[in-house]
């Protein structure tokens, strides 16, 4: 089992950047899949960006894409979310999610294991 924690989150204008960082505790390295999800009020929990284990692939969602770039060290002990050109409709509750099971997609009902979130606020 493995525990994540997430940190980075802030507020910040429109068009700025933020990291977003995730500590895995525990079993990190037999990780199959980790991604970066958000949640605004009111809305329904999204996929940002998904990454296979060892950094092979990624996946973006819309909303994501060519804006925001998800890493990961090669230990698979930290997650990075860089979000750059950042735009008021960002601001949500950004979680790390992780699975040991093979099958990597944005489908937020495949991952086991939730970090608590980081709040990033975007103004205009």
């Amino acid at each position: 089992q493995v525990t994540l924690v997430e940190s980075g989150g802030g507020s910040v204008q429109a068009g700025g950047s933020l990291r977003l960082s995730c500590v895995v505790f525990g079993r990190a390295d037999s990780l199959r899949c980790m991604g970066w999800f958000r949640q605004a009020p009111g809305r329904e929990r999204e996929g940002v960006a998904v990454i296979y284990a060892g950094g092979s692939t990624t996946f973006y969602g819309d909303s994501a894409k060519g804006r925001f770039t998800i890493s990961q060290d090669n230990a698979k002990s930290m997650l990075y979310l860089q979000m750059d050109s950042l735009k008021p409709e960002d601001t949500a509750m950004y979680s790390c999610a992780a699975d040991y099971r093979p099958g990597c997609s944005m489908d937020r009902g495949r991952y086991n294991y939730w970090g608590q979130g980081t709040q990033v606020t975007v103004s205009s």
